[in-house]
């Protein structure tokens, strides 16, 4: 089975990021054939560009491989360095109507919250769709947020072979309903733009004053607590094993201790479980040549499965080569 996914260069990871995405990615690699990319030509439409998107794909880069991905299991390259991907945008561009772009959901959002409405962003989906479909993969894990953008890749690849023949494969998106929504500080769902993350690295106070702010509901110490709709439990249970998540259920039960308890034992488990991938983290920032060697051999490997793609895509559409 192949399974495609790929993530733009934003920063700081946080373990929203992890938990909707990378682990998916990573637990993959065990049991299917994995592609994963940088998206950063995906990344220009949020105001990216020029040295500040190059730090940023090469920290994505290093964060990455940090927290699992093996290049010897994985195909893992940056998006700008399998030049087809483009190509085939423009082509399957012919086969998008306007109206379902208009639609999409991500686009609406995204401007809402003051994004510019330029042509990038409006044709966002049919880039994705390009990604994905180039590739061929049978599954594509995405967040609750991203589903639709892969109905669209369906919707136009059905389009294209309507016209030219059974070329593109119609992808299914998987979604972890455990882990799909991440919530943030505020209860919300994990997201740089609402500021209210808790990044994977960084210092060790830092991520326990991000903690501290999780919003929890006015309790006295010695009463019981709720742990079922509470924001640090919720975080919590990401990270624990049944028999972990049970006693701090159970905690919550006896009351005696107040929420304040509970963020320093997120805290704790949090620095703990990251803490190899720091690490493994430490020496790829010492070692960039080595994270760039990786990604060369990484779109290496994609062009090589890309370029056979695009050449029966060139020739049912007429474009010579």
């Amino acid at each position: 089975m192949r399974v495609l996914t790929g993530i733009q260069p934003s920063g700081d990871l946080h373990i929203g990021n992890y938990f909707g995405s990378i682990k998916q990615m990573v637990d993959a690699q065990k049991s299917s054939h994995t592609f994963a990319f940088i998206a950063n030509y995906h990344a220009m439409s949020s105001g990216n560009g020029g040295k500040k998107l190059a730090e940023l794909t090469m920290q994505t880069a290093t964060d990455f491989l940090s927290l699992g991905i093996d290049p010897s299991k994985s195909v893992f390259w940056v998006q700008s360095d399998v030049k087809e991907v483009l190509e085939l945008y423009w082509i399957l561009s012919a086969f998008t109507p306007m109206g379902l772009l208009e639609r999409a959901h991500s686009y609406k959002d995204k401007v809402a919250k003051g994004i510019s409405a330029n042509h990038s962003l409006f044709s966002y989906p049919v880039l994705m769709a390009a990604d994905i479909l180039l590739f061929s993969p049978d599954i594509v894990p995405v967040g609750k947020d991203q589903i639709q953008h892969v109905e669209i890749a369906r919707d136009i690849a059905t389009k294209f072979n309507n016209e030219y023949g059974d070329i593109l494969k119609l992808p299914e998106f998987k979604i972890e309903e455990n882990v799909a929504t991440v919530p943030g500080t505020d209860g919300q769902k994990m997201s740089k733009s609402y500021n209210n993350c808790i990044n994977i690295f960084g210092e060790e106070k830092k991520q326990l004053k991000a903690i501290k702010k999780i919003v929890t509901e006015p309790v006295a110490l010695e009463e019981p607590k709720e742990y079922e709709n509470c924001n640090v439990y919720n975080m919590a249970k990401l990270f624990l094993e049944e028999e972990a998540l049970i006693d701090l259920q159970n905690r919550y039960k006896r009351g005696g201790e107040g929420h304040g308890h509970f963020k320093l034992y997120l805290a704790d488990v949090m620095w703990e479980y990251f803490r190899e991938y720091r690490e493994t983290r430490e020496h790829y920032l010492n070692h960039q040549d080595e994270v760039r060697e990786i990604l060369k051999n990484g779109a290496n490997k994609a062009s090589e499965i890309a370029q056979p793609m695009m050449e029966k895509i060139r020739s049912v559409t007429g474009i010579l080569y």
